[in-house]
């Protein structure tokens, strides 16, 4: 398998860095305020710096959702369960530290990391969905390796 260009894997860091940011920065906001109880204040130092770390950890989620994916039979509930646990089993971790460094504590932490893996759950599918449109809209199939040849 030939290996990809730097010009496609720069494409690649891009176009998923943006989906990640553009998806997660609304979800993130709602969940945040309306779930978590953090004030606006606590919710942009949330989103900021959530914006920050989005920018090294979009293309390696983006790797990790591919390997994942590659498990996934043809049907929408296979796709459904690989794209959530990717997400969820990826982006929690990363979440939960994210809002305890931006002021959310005890039940609020908590009410906060529940909230964003029951969102993560079910958002796994349209997030993945809406990775591969960008994907598509940077030239690049929905495994972000490799250019989409003339036709496909």
């Amino acid at each position: 398998m030939p290996r990809p260009s730097g010009i496609t894997t720069r494409r690649a860091f891009i176009a998923d860095t943006t989906a990640l940011i553009l998806f997660f920065t609304t979800t993130g906001i709602i969940n945040e305020h309306f779930i978590a109880g953090m004030d606006w204040e606590q919710v942009f130092h949330a989103r900021t710096l959530g914006a920050v770390l989005m920018v090294p950890v979009g293309r390696p989620y983006g790797i990790w959702r591919d390997w994942l994916m590659k498990r996934a039979v043809t049907g929408l509930i296979s796709r459904l369960l690989w794209d959530s646990t990717a997400l969820v089993s990826f982006q929690v971790p990363i979440y939960a530290a994210i809002i305890a460094i931006s002021g959310a504590s005890g039940r609020g932490l908590l009410m906060g990391v529940i909230g964003a893996t029951l969102m993560m759950l079910a958002l796994g599918r349209p997030y993945g969905a809406f990775l591969n449109m960008v994907r598509r809209s940077f030239g690049l199939p929905p495994g972000g390796t490799r250019p989409m040849s003339i036709g496909s």
